[in-house]
């Protein structure tokens, strides 16, 4: 009996080892007792630390934790951070008081136009390791590839110089960006160009993006989603961080960190200074970017004040064109003009095959920011900030044979006998504007109610003029000929108010914003044309919202907002003479999901209808920059399931994925197509309308998924995947118009025929390990192997269909993406 026992016992112990348990508490203030919901809760001593949030009641739960010894972290807005210490042996209940915090929380500046932990809204919250994990020299939209519903592409194919993100479907110039609450997007295309601030990345605290409307925020409405991004705050202890990247394509990055700690026990200052260059994968698609940023701060008993500086400067050589169709479909052809058929650029070459050095775009961005926060009690704080943002560049381009008197005003001269109307020359287009304004918001919260009210006002002035810097023949112009110049003043203000109210177990979501627009455009446009636009855009956006918490680690949410936006500058510049001006956007948004946190696992699950009234759909084509084309449509619509989770398999071995599946409508688009005979003498216009189509760029499958291991301490390996279902050029679905079929020359080049970009799959490899040696507190070595399968893909595309003689003619440009490439990185922190 005895041996028997024994052996039951020896049986049983690795289950008893293996013996799970829970950690639950309570979190309050210490002074009122009362709870504080939304509590960031971290229980650390696992190989990836679980994390949550306390409930309405302030209760917080991990379930399925092993045996052993953990450390218990809380930090919450305007609280000191708080922790615990413990052995784990039986279920166990832990409750913490926090203290009112002498030092106001800078998170305050952004939490006003960002989403909270039980929200009833559709986000993604990014830390900085997120963030820096990735970050070895690819531009910001490629370090969010994989967070649900986005995705990436890369003009120059690396990563490196332009770049675009689409969530959901909608490009960048319908996802609302800000950087410390403050609008980032321009304000006349409402595109935000990364490329213009390179790196800054290494300056990023977190970023949180929301999908559909979202929160209201400062800024372009979000009709896709909002990019809410933070930037460097207070570090206590003394720093110097040096990180140096290098890989394929002749890619270099280096980056310069310093900062001060806390000094006195008041002042703060942080400065960076990075470089990046590359060639690209596209050929003469190289990049040359330089920035920095500075920071300082003041941390009083009561109140912060954080000025930042921060500039970048890029020079880019154009691919903004893609690779024509019959080109990277036609390998023979390629082949016979001595060109790599996935990685030409047309841009550029002059008739006798040498390439225009100055084929550039170079701009220059300087951004001022003056922050203010204030706490007035404990349930009062205010939060303020002045900025400026100054913008000045060009791009240069050599044309060839261009029109003098039609294009740019130059009445034709006879020189020697001869009648010069055309000529070889070479141009520049200028931006020059300012951008400045103020917003603010005043955040009261007890113990139920969390009520915000906010706002800006903001001012855009800016300059367009272009110059033909020489002609081939004298056309009898001087040096830096100005040949147009117009000049767009925009004033945007709004003001909101968001109220989120406890009552038990329910959160009750309200969110009212009014704001107006006014803009105005006049003078001389590039195409000669003279342009006097003014419009003044009213709009209100209503938003209300319900969260029920299951429990301390789950809830159910569903929300309804309306959200309106005013059309760009190219929707008024490019649209087709005789057409009406463009009218203003309305989306109506549906969302309704679940949240689930736990110990080993966390995850949601969201299902979101985004119901459109004259939305500017893509049409295909591109503008003579490279921007997308719109028109307004009536009716078109998304619909979809995003999903998304995080799983520790084991201590060592983490899963995360998403997955994103839509459908996405346009009802009623009509295309018209411009015809000519064999001659290329017009014909009357092909009219084309589909009942029901597909929206451009709009993948039905969007999924991603990131597989951690980590064998060592302090290492880890990394397997990332990312798939992208079929995508449209334009909005036809790939449908002909009735009665006409395709071209004969191309019928047998799939690039030239189909008007989409096909599904790509692509997998990434990453390799991290960090180690301390004297005098050095960590040294981080990092690879990433990216498209480790060597795929051949297009990210993104255009379309220019005609019908020429009865046929219709596909002019497709695509943008492919590089095949096996690698960056490796070190980092030294001192």
């Amino acid at each position: 009996m005895k041996n028997l026992l024994s052996a039951l016992v020896a049986l049983l112990l690795p289950f008893w080892a293996a013996a799970q348990f829970s950690v639950s508490g309570k979190i309050v203030d210490q002074q009122t007792g009362q709870p504080l919901p939304g509590t960031t809760v971290i229980l650390q001593g696992l190989q990836v630390s679980p994390s949550t949030v306390t409930t309405n009641s302030g209760t917080y739960q991990f379930n399925n934790v092993k045996a052993g010894s953990y450390v218990l972290k809380v930090s919450y807005i305007g609280y000191q951070n708080a922790q615990k210490a413990f052995s784990l042996s039986s279920n166990q209940t832990i409750n913490l008081s926090l203290t009112a915090s002498t030092l106001q929380a800078e998170e305050v500046t952004v939490s006003a136009t960002r989403a909270s932990n039980n929200s009833p809204t559709a986000f993604t919250n990014l830390r900085r390791k997120d963030i820096q994990k990735n970050n070895l020299g690819q531009d910001l939209p490629l370090l969010l590839n994989q967070t649900p519903s986005v995705v990436t592409t890369s003009d120059a194919g690396a990563g490196v110089g332009y770049t675009g993100i689409r969530i959901r479907g909608s490009d960048g110039t319908r996802i609302n960006v800000t950087i410390n609450g403050i609008p980032y997007n321009d304000a006349e295309s409402q595109g935000s160009f990364f490329v213009d601030m390179p790196d800054f990345a290494s300056s990023v605290d977190n970023i949180q993006i929301q999908r559909g409307v979202g929160t209201s925020t400062n800024g372009a409405g979000a009709f896709g989603g909002s990019i809410n991004i933070s930037t460097t705050t207070r570090r206590d202890s003394a720093y110097a961080e040096l990180n140096n990247s290098a890989g394929s394509y002749g890619t270099v990055k280096n980056t310069v960190q310093l900062g001060t700690g806390l000094l006195g026990g008041k002042f703060t200052f942080d400065g960076r200074l990075s470089r990046i260059a590359s060639d690209g994968y596209i050929d003469m698609a190289s990049s040359n970017l330089q920035s920095y940023f500075l920071s300082g701060a003041y941390y009083g008993k009561t109140n912060v004040i954080r000025a930042n500086v921060f500039a970048g400067h890029e020079r880019t050589y154009q691919a903004w064109n893609g690779v024509p169709d019959n080109i990277i479909g036609d390998p023979d052809y390629a082949a016979s003009i001595g060109e790599n058929p996935r990685r030409y650029n047309e841009l550029g070459i002059m008739p006798n095959g040498d390439r225009y050095r100055d084929q550039v775009d170079d701009y220059t961005q300087k951004h001022y920011q003056l922050l203010y926060d204030q706490t007035i009690s404990r349930v009062l704080s205010f939060s303020g900030a002045l900025h400026y943002t100054k913008g000045s560049g060009y791009y240069e381009e050599y044309r060839e044979d261009d029109d003098l008197q039609n294009t740019y005003g130059i009445k034709p001269v006879t020189i020697g006998g001869t009648t010069i109307k055309n000529t070889n020359l070479a141009r520049r287009r200028w931006l020059d504007n300012d951008f400045y304004g103020v917003t603010y918001s005043l955040k009261y919260h007890p113990s139920k109610l969390n009520l915000i009210i906010g706002g800006a006002y903001n001012k855009y002035d800016g300059d367009h003029f272009g110059n033909v810097l020489y002609t081939e023949q004298s056309a009898g112009i001087i040096p830096n000929y100005e040949y147009y110049r117009n000049n767009a003043k925009k004033n945007d203000f709004n003001i909101y108010s968001r109220a989120e109210y406890q009552l038990g177990k329910l959160l009750l979501y309200g969110d009212l914003q009014y704001r107006h627009v006014y803009y105005n455009i006049f003078g001389l446009e590039n195409k000669m044309q003279q342009i006097n636009n003014q419009a003044t855009f009213n709009f209100f956006n209503p938003k209300a919202g319900i969260t029920y918490e299951i429990d301390a680690n789950n809830n159910v949410y569903a929300s309804f907002a309306i959200g309106n936006r005013e059309p760009n500058r190219n929707d008024f510049t490019d649209r087709v003479a005789g057409q009406p001006l463009p009218k203003s956007e309305n989306l109506k948004d549906i969302e309704l999901g679940y949240r689930i946190n736990q110990a080993n696992f966390n995850g949601s699950i969201n299902g979101f209808y985004m119901i459109y009234k004259n939305q500017l759909v893509l049409t295909g084509q591109l503008n003579d920059v490279g921007s997308q084309v719109r028109t307004n449509v009536k009716d078109s619509y998304r619909a979809g399931i995003e999903a998304e989770g995080r799983v520790r398999i084991t201590r060592a071995l983490t899963w995360g994925a998403n997955a994103t599946l839509s459908t996405n409508k346009v009802k009623n688009f009509v295309q018209t197509l411009n015809a000519s005979d064999e001659n290329y003498d017009p014909l009357p216009s092909v009219v084309q309308t589909l009942a029901k189509s597909d929206l451009a760029f709009s993948p039905s499958l969007i999924a991603g998924s990131e597989i951690t291991f980590s064998p060592v301490k302090n290492g880890s390996i990394a397997f990332l995947s990312k798939y992208v279902s079929k995508q449209y050029l334009d909005n036809t679905s790939n449908i002909n118009p009735t009665g006409v079929t395709t071209s004969p020359d191309v019928a047998a080049n799939p690039y030239a025929v189909n008007r989409y970009l096909k599904s790509y799959f692509v997998n990434d490899v990453r390799l991290n390990y960090n180690f301390a040696i004297k005098g050095v507190k960590n040294i981080g070595v990092t690879l990433l192997v990216n498209n480790i399968f060597s795929k051949k893909y297009e990210a993104n595309g255009a379309t220019y269909p005609d019908v020429e003689s009865g046929y219709l003619v596909n002019y497709n440009y695509y943008f492919p993406q590089a095949t096996r490439n690698f960056l490796a990185s070190v980092n030294l922190r001192f």
